[in-house]
């Protein structure tokens, strides 16, 4: 079935280089922290210079200065968190920023802890009073979302990654959660700990191999809740292996933002493009249906408010409804 586009050649044109932008930007050569991120642009090219009237990009956490800033109007992260700590001003930020939330892509996921019984840890504060030499695996870019996570998660024990080389550790760097060279290292038992996210393509053969999850103190997820991470579980009959719901970090949701001030009719131009749009836009399983992109849910947590341009949009998609 061809993927119905609007009206007119230049729509065309601009699919076809929309392909050719994936092709670059997904080429599998390209580490991570390279050229593998897009910026959609929408304007007038008519002209002797493009005018753009609305950019929309994915990317690191921290373009959200870029959008408070007015560099660009729209960005999409994962996870929700950060976009909270934006909101918040808090984690990475020093200072609230004026942002508010489109739409969010729903996405479930959950960031966990996991170490061999073979080290004889129980907790992370246990890494930190042993100095334990952990063999970990983690994420080879150290600006990817996952490393500040870790590094966040840390501090409350007042140690690090690079604490933990300097006793003697060292880190299994991978580019997705089930990079070979993590799966390799795995199944020959070189490791000790995975710290990641994307439990649904390596938590299960990280139980058939013996790792098994940390818990987290008390006092832990909450210095973790200020920092605009909330405290979820994942349920025992998700993965064979784990024995009871375990208490770990959310680190579900791609929130699509805005600065505050961006015009109303164009965050409802876009809110409304989910709706249009939905059966062309490919989903994960967690997503459940159009209402789900503008509210608080389990694929969706959703921390800071809806722009009034997309707010506006969700209720009138509502009121159509009979709902």
């Amino acid at each position: 079935m061809t993927e119905p586009l609007p009206r007119g050649a230049n729509f065309r044109r601009a699919k076809f280089l929309w392909e050719l932008g994936l092709s670059v930007a997904g080429n599998p050569a390209t580490p991570y922290g390279g050229d593998r991120d897009m910026c959609i642009t929408v304007g007038n090219g008519s002209g002797e210079h493009f005018r753009p009237a609305l950019r929309m990009a994915t990317g690191s956490p921290i373009l959200a200065l870029d959008v408070a800033g007015g560099s660009l109007e729209m960005a999409m992260v994962n996870p929700s968190g950060f976009l909270t700590q934006a909101y918040r001003g808090v984690g990475l930020f020093d200072k609230p920023l004026p942002l508010r939330t489109i739409a969010i892509y729903p996405s479930w996921d959950r960031f966990v802890f996991m170490v061999h019984p073979k080290t004889g840890l129980k907790s992370l504060r246990d890494v930190k009073e042993r100095k334990y030499p952990l063999h970990v695996s983690v994420k080879e870019d150290i600006t990817h979302s996952t490393r500040v996570f870790i590094d966040q998660a840390l501090s409350y024990y007042d140690f690090s990654l690079a604490d933990i080389v300097a006793w003697g550790g060292t880190l299994n760097l991978t580019g997705s959660p089930k990079d070979a060279r993590r799966m390799n290292a795995l199944e020959s038992g070189e490791l000790d700990a995975i710290f990641d996210e994307g439990l649904d393509v390596w938590m299960q053969e990280a139980l058939n191999h013996g790792l098994q999850l940390l818990d987290l103190e008390d006092g832990h997820f909450d210095h973790l809740a200020k920092l605009g991470w909330r405290k979820v579980m994942v349920e025992k009959d998700r993965f064979k292996g784990v024995t009871r719901d375990h208490a770990c970090i959310d680190y579900g949701g791609w929130p699509l933002y805005a600065h505050a001030d961006l015009p109303e009719h164009i965050a409802y131009e876009v809110a409304a493009g989910v709706a249009a749009r939905a059966e062309q836009i490919v989903w994960e399983y967690a997503y459940t249906g159009v209402e789900q992109v503008f509210s608080d849910t389990e694929g969706t947590p959703m921390d800071v408010p809806l722009h009034p341009g997309a707010e506006r949009f969700y209720r009138e998609y509502l009121a159509k409804k009979g709902r």
